[in-house]
C-alpha cells in the first residue's frame, strides 16, 4: 500500500492535505491514535485497498512514542510509507488562530499545580506542542507553510503524492534571506555574494528563469563556479542521505530578494539532476508575487 502520514503543529494546513489526499483517491482518517494505525493498515490491506492516508497529531501524545517503529515496520513489510509534517512560525500560527476564532486543541490542558480557571495561553500551547511532536519531526518531511496560502499548500502536495514511488525525491527552493530561511530546508546556500541582476533596471523586473537573467549570469565566472561547487556537494553525498532511509531532501538556495540568483540556481541544479532523480522544484517567493495560483 501507500501510506501517506499527514502530522505536525495544528494551524499549520494538515486538514487542508488531508482534503488533497481525499481527492486524488486516498482513504483518509483524521486524528487516528498511532497505536491503530497498523490495525487500520492491516484491515484496509485486507479490503484490498491501495491508498491510504492518516493524519495525527498531540492531540494522540499518548501513543506518539511507539509510531517510528510502527513506521518502521510497514516499510519493512513492503509499504511505501511517507510522512509529511507541517509547521509554521509560531507568529503564522497565533494570526491564522485569531482569524478562524478556533482554540488550539491543548487550551484545556493544565500544567502540573495549575488553577483549572487559568488556561494555557495560545503561544504557550503552540511551545508545548513542538516540544510533543520534536521525535515525530525528526522522521518526516517538514513542510514551511509560514507564508503559503491553502491553494499553493495544495499545490505542492499534489505534486509530491502524485509520483511513483521513489527512494528519494530531491526538491531544489529558492527563497529569499530577508523573509526567513524555509524551516523545511535540509540543506541550505548563500548566493547573496554573486552580483546582483536586479542593479540592472532592465532586469529588474524579470526572474531568474527568464533569458536576459540567464544570459547575464552565464557570463559571470564565479556563478558557474559556485553553481558547479553545490552541485557536487549535493551529488557527493546525496548517496549518504539515501542511505539515511530519506524520503525527501530539501536543497534551499537563498539570496535578497528570492528572485534572481536563487531562482536561477534552482533552475539550473534541478535540470541536472532531473536527468537522474526525481526532482521537484519550488520558487517561495515568486509563488508569492503570482498569487500563489
Amino acid at each position: 500500500m501507500r501510506i501517506i502520514l499527514i502530522t505536525g503543529i495544528s494551524g499549520s494546513g494538515k486538514s487542508v492535505a488531508l482534503r488533497v489526499l481525499e481527492d486524488a483517491g486516498y482513504f483518509c482518517v483524521d486524528n487516528l491514535p498511532p497505536v491503530l494505525l497498523r490495525e487500520l493498515v492491516a484491515a484496509r490491506q485486507h479490503e484490498g485497498a491501495q491508498m491510504l492516508a492518516v493524519a495525527t497529531d498531540a492531540r494522540s501524545a499518548d501513543s506518539l512514542a511507539g509510531l517510528p517503529s510502527d513506521i518502521q515496520q510497514l516499510r519493512a513489510e513492503g509499504h511505501d510509507v511517507k510522512v509529511f509534517f507541517l509547521t509554521a512560525q509560531t507568529e503564522s500560527l497565533i494570526a491564522r488562530f485569531s482569524e478562524t476564532r478556533r482554540s488550539h486543541p491543548l487550551s484545556h490542558r493544565l500544567r502540573p499545580g495549575q488553577n483549572p480557571s487559568d488556561r494555557l495561553t495560545l503561544t504557550e500551547c503552540i511551545q508545548i506542542e513542538r516540544e510533543m511532536l520534536v521525535e515525530i519531526e525528526s522522521i518526516g518531511h517538514t513542510i514551511d507553510t509560514s507564508d503559503m496560502s491553502a491553494n499553493r499548500l495544495r499545490s505542492w502536495i499534489k505534486e509530491l503524492v502524485d509520483t511513483e514511488p521513489a527512494p528519494l525525491t530531491l526538491l531544489f527552493e529558492s527563497f529569499a534571506f530577508k523573509r526567513g530561511v524555509p524551516l523545511d530546508a535540509d540543506l541550505v546556500f548563500d548566493v547573496r555574494m554573486l552580483p546582483n541582476p536586479h542593479y540592472d533596471v532592465k532586469l529588474r523586473p524579470l526572474t531568474g528563469r527568464d533569458q536576459p537573467v540567464i544570459a547575464f549570469l552565464e557570463g559571470l565566472p564565479k556563478v558557474s563556479d559556485l553553481l558547479g561547487d553545490i552541485r557536487n556537494f549535493v551529488e557527493k553525498w546525496l548517496p549518504e542521505f539515501k542511505d539515511d532511509n530519506r524520503s525527501y531532501l530539501t536543497v534551499a538556495i537563498g539570496c535578497t530578494g528570492g528572485q534572481h540568483r536563487s531562482v536561477y540556481m534552482v533552475e539550473q541544479l534541478a535540470e541536472y539532476f532531473q536527468v537522474s532523480e526525481r526532482v521537484v522544484r519550488r520558487h517561495r517567493e515568486l509563488a508569492k508575487h503570482a498569487g500563489d495560483r
